[in-house]
């Protein structure tokens, strides 16, 4: 009876102990698991597998997009903050519209005239022309200073560099999600600024 219940004793705990795993076979993704971004606590992130037999040009055109997105992210959150505690620019953004007149959040959609989305569409074609590396000077994907802008970045060491492309990757994808919260809030009809 006592070597039944031992049996028993030990086969049950055989099912706490750690499974044996196969060894992992390497893949394609391997090749970007030591890239900038990969960070704790999710290391290594692809849900989609956006990154599954990728080329290396097909991980730069993607981070070339992630940073741009990022980028525009963190203005938006800005502007869309900006905006909501009721600050806005002096003149006009067509001819009897008032900058002051615009509405913020998704009422600015609607309220923005045909000539102001002129100029807005006509300012993202500017942009899109001008923010690249069009000299081929970049130092990583993302650098479109084109020999004209520096504010310091020569100055740092290559640790310190990575360091700050790493906090702005990370600023981007939080910039990413709080935009995207703050237009669900205000559709929520919860106030983007509890005092207002």
């Amino acid at each position: 009876m006592k070597s039944a219940i031992f049996t028993a004793l030990v086969a049950s705990a055989s099912a706490f102990a750690p499974a044996q795993q196969a060894a992992q076979s390497t893949t394609a993704l391997a090749a970007f698991e030591s890239e900038l971004g990969v960070q704790a606590p999710l290391g290594f992130f692809d849900p989609l597998g956006l990154l599954s037999n990728a080329s290396p040009a097909r991980f730069e055109r993607l981070r070339e997009v992630e940073l741009k997105h990022g980028r525009i992210s963190m203005l938006a959150v800005a502007g869309y903050l900006i905006t909501a505690a009721g600050v806005r620019l002096p003149g006009d953004i067509s001819y009897g519209t008032k900058f002051a007149d615009i509405p913020a959040g998704f009422g600015a959609v609607s309220g923005v005239p045909k000539e102001g989305w002129g100029q807005i569409v006509g300012f993202i074609f500017f942009l899109e022309l001008i923010m690249r590396d069009v000299t081929g000077e970049g130092e990583f994907i993302g650098d479109f200073r084109n020999g004209a802008l520096d504010f310091g970045w020569d100055t740092f060491d290559e640790d310190t560099k990575l360091k700050k492309r790493a906090i702005e990757l990370n600023q981007g994808r939080a910039a990413q999600m709080g935009i995207l919260a703050l237009m669900v809030h205000e559709q929520l009809g919860v106030p983007i600024i509890p005092s207002l």
